[in-house]
């Protein structure tokens, strides 16, 4: 039909009232106007004016056994890439100055779509993870992706970041390193291969941070599975890292596991992992003193303010901190000079040029 009729912005199935308004709307947007819509253009968000998440998709298709959202939330449903351009557009106009794409599966933006041709502003678009990516970094705003899975897509990624087109960091929650762990967890079980990947995604972007979380004292977790993931830690040398002991969640399949470990040994081996991890963020902050950053700022108060550099999500990471009162305000970026570390967090002074 479209080589027919090229000039058909959209086909759509019968009494798919809801599509076709969306479909009309992507090509010409409603009038704001205060008697017809209560709400900002920008719609109503819980974050502070300079940073928002941007939801892309809802449910994922993976059956972790330790996880229920599929069940909570349904399969992956990908929201059409001109719904979620329009939207960031509306964020970064109304003031938004970083936008953090999240989902249960960003990897997989697009694939319960076919990956299919939606429109923007009258142009096609394709729905997948790199159109959405390039199309975000023609932004004035940082942008930063969540909760990626390692599938090739990711590899398509790090040239935009080598770019600085996005922001060089990546969130990929990797849960373990033993195999036999990671297969009771159903997750991809090939540890040397994500190290290989690690080494080469560093290479292509010497500026690269990685963040991941991992699940300690899971079921059947030995001392020995331990011990592996301790080793994948020192070699994988990661940015940021969350850990958490495991706990049982209503409704998971590893309840049902054998071999539940008592909750003393899982707090244990959370403690030891995380000191593992902060010594290797220790020393790879201190090599940031001296370095140049531009941060964003988080708050002002008398005495100092508190910023985020590239490496920091807001709430998970560490905290940029600039002594001293200045004249800033929340949203504004700053150029600093890196002055101290310490375990996950930084301190600096501003370059005044």
């Amino acid at each position: 039909m479209r080589e027919v009729h090229p000039q058909v912005l959209a086909a759509i199935g019968p009494h798919a009232y809801a599509e076709v308004m969306a479909a009309v709307h992507a090509h010409l947007p409603p009038p704001p106007g205060p008697f017809t819509s209560l709400l900002p253009p920008q719609g109503v968000k819980l974050t502070p004016p300079h940073f928002a998440y941007l939801k892309i998709s809802e449910g994922c298709n993976h059956r972790c056994s330790f996880c229920i959202i599929p069940n909570l939330r349904g399969a992956l449903t990908s929201r059409p890439i001109g719904e979620v351009l329009g939207e960031a557009e509306r964020l970064v106009a109304a003031g938004v100055r970083e936008l953090l794409v999240i989902s249960q599966d960003t990897s997989a933006y697009g694939r319960d779509l076919g990956y299919r041709t939606d429109f923007r502003n009258g142009r096609p678009v394709r729905t997948d993870l790199d159109t959405l990516a390039r199309a975000l970094g023609e932004l004035p705003a940082w942008v930063r992706l969540h909760y990626l899975y390692p599938y090739p897509q990711v590899d398509a990624l790090i040239p935009l970041m080598a770019e600085e087109r996005i922001l060089p960091y990546l969130d990929i929650p990797l849960q373990h390193a033993s195999p036999r762990i990671l297969e009771a967890m159903r997750r991809p079980a090939a540890s040397e291969q994500v190290l290989a990947r690690i080494a080469d995604w560093r290479e292509r972007c010497p500026g690269l941070v990685i963040r991941s979380t991992f699940i300690v004292g899971f079921p059947g977790e030995t001392e020995a599975d331990f011990e592996q993931l301790l080793r994948f830690l020192a070699a994988a040398r990661l940015d940021r890292v969350g850990c958490f002991a495991y706990s049982p969640v209503a409704g998971a399949a590893a309840n049902a596991l054998p071999d539940q470990l008592p909750e003393a040994l899982r707090e244990e081996r959370l403690e030891r992992f995380m000191a593992v991890q902060a010594a290797i963020s220790r020393e790879k902050l201190k090599a940031r003193i001296g370095q140049r950053l531009t941060v964003l700022v988080d708050e002002v108060a008398a005495d100092q303010v508190i910023a985020r550099s590239y490496a920091d999500a807001p709430e998970i990471d560490g905290t940029v901190t600039v002594p001293g009162p200045w004249d800033l305000e929340p949203g504004d970026f700053i150029e600093v000079e890196v002055t101290d570390a310490r375990d996950h967090d930084l301190w600096v002074r501003p370059i005044e040029d």
